[in-house]
This record gives structure tokens, C-alpha cells and sequence, in this order.
């Protein structure tokens, strides 16, 4: 069984779903209204462990909503590390139009420091077969995490979303990148291989500038495919599936999710999927 480490963030997300997005100082009434958790490593956790893996979970939250968390985590048979800090949760305001299109603000709320890696993380890393970064963490627990991998012979993938510059000593270390295309312009050369989200288009391989096409699928809502993409992609690479065959499941699997609204919903189960990938 696949195991993936992933590091990151967890808090509500409150979905607005408006007619259109604003323009200047327009106030906009929503069409519907939901409430749930989410965040980039807790979606990435999430579509993981409906892949079948072994998923470790490394996230902070403001102290009152840490048996919630915990509770949800385990339901999706996830071993989460949760971490309570003083002050609130993450929040996410996801403004998602009538074609599918999602805007996407954040407040930071709880954040893991180095000690949250050492103390209660460390042997979940060491034990795994890739260990999953993303840019919503501070940089500096990035890169404690990573230096714990590479000491352990594990693989880190890195998803850098949100877009910021990343540190050379973290670069050096990452051995596939999956950014979209605004992120990966923001990137630039880095070692490793660079698979591009790139929407209903599928993605592309930068060694070999193959594009993996996309199902066609009716999008609804676009909020949480990149995490699924980067999940599932994961899962599969370590189940020793060729690059190309892991960005299909990978296509298939963020083409189910923007074809239902929200997120945790969302994110497929392996049973779902169509084809076989091997």
C-alpha cells in the first residue's frame, strides 16, 4: 500500500455560489450558500486516501476545532496529526460563477511551526513512500520536513500553490512539481519534473511537453480539482505507474470533481473511475 506523508492546511471553507463575479465596488447576491472543511493538504489528503493509501495528515487549527477535525480525518481514514494553536482556524471565502470559474480568498488562521514537524511528525515522514508539500504552510516548516525526507531516502512532491517564491534549499529537494500555469510562469527552472495542471486541457509534462488530455466533463465547479489532481497523482506514481498513465488517472480523477459542486463531496473514490490506468 502506497503511503504519502502530506503537510498543510485545514479550516472551513464557505462556498458563495453568485450569478457572476463582482466588478468594482458591486454587491452581489449568491444563488447558494455551504460550509465545510477543507484546505489544500486537507483535500490532498483526502483524495489520497479515497485512492486506497496509507495517508499521514500534519495540520494546525485553532484549538476549539481540533476533535472536529480529528473526527472528520479519521472518517476518511486518514492519521491525522493535529496540532491546536491559540486563535482561530483557517478560513476560505470560494466564490465559484455560473460557468464553473472560482474566486479564492484566505485567511491564514492557525499555522504549524518546526516543532510540529519534529515532535509529532518526523517518524510518519521517514516512513513514507513520497512526502506531499504544498505553499499554504510557512516555508520554514517546508523545509524541515523536507530535510527529514531526503535524510530518510523519501521522494518529496511539492504543489506551490499559492504562487510565492520558494526556497533554493527546498527546490533542490523536490522531485515533481505540479503547479498550473499561472504558478508554474512563477516558478521558472527548477530540478525536478514539472507536470502543468492545465484545466480542461489535462496537463503537460515540461521534460517531454506531452499533454496529457482531460475526459470532457461538465464543469460545474472548478474548487479543489488541482488538490485532487495532485493527490491522486501521488498515490499512483508510487504505485509504479509510468508518468503518463499516473496524469491520466489524475486527469479522470479532477475531471469527476469539477463535475459536482464543492469539494469534499466531490473528490472521487478509486471505485468510480472508468478505466484502468496500468
Amino acid at each position: 500500500m502506497a503511503h504519502i506523508a502530506i503537510i498543510g492546511l485545514t479550516g472551513q471553507s464557505l462556498f458563495f455560489s453568485v450569478p457572476r463575479f463582482h466588478a468594482g465596488g458591486e454587491t452581489v447576491h449568491a444563488d447558494d450558500f455551504n460550509s465545510e472543511l477543507g484546505g489544500k493538504g486537507c483535500n490532498q489528503a483526502v483524495a489520497a486516501a479515497r485512492q486506497g493509501a496509507e495517508v499521514s495528515f500534519l495540520t494546525a487549527v485553532g484549538e476549539d476545532d481540533v476533535e472536529m477535525v480529528r473526527r472528520f480525518l479519521s472518517q476518511e481514514g486518514i492519521k491525522g496529526s493535529v496540532v491546536g494553536k491559540k486563535g482561530p482556524s483557517a478560513h476560505a471565502a470560494i466564490l465559484t460563477d455560473a460557468a464553473g470559474e472560482t474566486r479564492v480568498t484566505v485567511a491564514r488562521g492557525a499555522e504549524l511551526d518546526t516543532a510540529d514537524v519534529e515532535a509529532g511528525f518526523s517518524d510518519a515522514i521517514a516512513s513514507a513512500d513520497i512526502l506531499l508539500l504544498n505553499n499554504e504552510v510557512p516555508d520554514a516548516v517546508n523545509l524541515r520536513a523536507s530535510e527529514i525526507a531526503e535524510a530518510n531516502g523519501v521522494k518529496v512532491m511539492f504543489n506551490p500553490a499559492p504562487s510565492r517564491s520558494v526556497p533554493e534549499a527546498l527546490k533542490r529537494r523536490v522531485f515533481l512539481w505540479t503547479p498550473n500555469e499561472f504558478e508554474e510562469a512563477a516558478l521558472g527552472d527548477v530540478p525536478g519534473e514539472v507536470v502543468t495542471t492545465l484545466g480542461a486541457k489535462g496537463c503537460r509534462i515540461r521534460s517531454t511537453g506531452e499533454v496529457i488530455p482531460a475526459p470532457s466533463a461538465d464543469a460545474v465547479d472548478s474548487t479543489g480539482a488541482g488538490d485532487t489532481f495532485t493527490g491522486v497523482l501521488a498515490v499512483r506514481l508510487v504505485e509504479g505507474e509510468a508518468l503518463a498513465a499516473a496524469c491520466r488517472a489524475a486527469n479522470e480523477a479532477a475531471a469527476q470533481c469539477v463535475a459536482a459542486r464543492y469539494v469534499i463531496p466531490a473528490i472521487p473514490r478509486r471505485s468510480t473511475f472508468g478505466c484502468s490506468h496500468e
